[in-house]
């Protein structure tokens, strides 16, 4: 479950997106329609954004500033490297929604880490063939569950992260990605692709 926080940073980081695609002064109403949360919320990502001095608020219209526009640039170039890297295996809807729920959870390091495995031929194993205690690269998790997708990204599993089996159990394998150790099941194990 999403603490109030990580939801008013995915929601200031939604509208400017969204202002960064628009890339002119946009009403306030079109804002609150395409992002899907409480209008609260909405509310409270205007205020603190105005107070960062990333958005202008002019009537009922919403304006990016200079460092608004720089930092909208930032996360639109995070949201189109994960919308390309995954119409490499999945259809344009599904890699949009791909990149859209993974562009609020990654760092630099992981968007190098993805442009480094879209300049590779191989397309990955099966972490479930993955050797124990071997290091590699998660390159994508090919279910088509959206609310899947959504709650292993939440765990810090997803393309370009550093991923390695501690252990196998009879029904699945323990993983662990940064300091963190997760069980999961097979059936989820194989949906991961990585590459050694």
């Amino acid at each position: 479950m999403l603490k109030e926080s990580d939801i008013l940073k995915i929601v200031k980081e939604d509208m400017l997106r969204i202002l960064g695609e628009r890339k002119e002064k946009t009403p306030l109403g079109s804002i609150e329609t395409g992002i899907k949360v409480f209008s609260s919320f909405v509310s409270e990502a205007i205020k603190c954004l105005k107070e960062e001095g990333l958005i202008r608020v002019e009537e009922k219209f919403v304006k990016l500033t200079q460092i608004g526009r720089d930092k909208a640039k930032d996360i639109l170039r995070k949201h189109l490297i994960l919308e390309n890297y995954f119409k490499k295996t999945s259809n344009e809807k599904i890699a949009h929604r791909k990149a859209h729920i993974l562009e609020h959870y990654i760092s630099e390091e992981v968007i190098k880490n993805i442009k480094k495995i879209c300049t590779l031929k191989e397309k990955g194993i099966s972490l479930t063939k993955l050797k124990l205690h071997k290091e590699s690269l998660i390159a994508d998790i090919t279910t088509p569950n959206s609310e899947l997708f959504e709650r292993m990204v939440s765990m810090g599993i997803f393309p370009g992260e550093e991923i390695n089996i501690t252990n196998k159990i009879s029904n699945g394998v323990v993983v662990k990605i940064k300091n963190k150790k997760f069980a999961l099941g097979k059936d989820i194990a194989k949906e991961i692709k990585v590459i050694k």
